[in-house]
């Protein structure tokens, strides 16, 4: 089940970067799910963001966490 954070950054991801879905499942499926803000490092880890994605996560994340 995922926490109202963990959503908001999936909508982030889907909607403003364009990240496609079977992409956010997997990173979900190898980072443990009380740890949302490990995400993006995954992401990035599996090639699934650029850095430049990677920072805009970033700036996401100072502003709503």
């Amino acid at each position: 089940m995922m926490t109202t954070f963990l959503q908001k950054l999936v909508g982030f991801l889907r909607d403003e970067l364009a990240i496609p879905a079977d992409s956010i499942e997997l990173a979900m499926r190898h980072h443990p799910v009380d740890t949302p803000h490990l995400l993006p490092m995954v992401l990035w880890n599996y090639g699934l963001v650029t850095l430049e994605q990677l920072d805009l996560i970033f700036d996401w994340l100072e502003r709503v966490a």
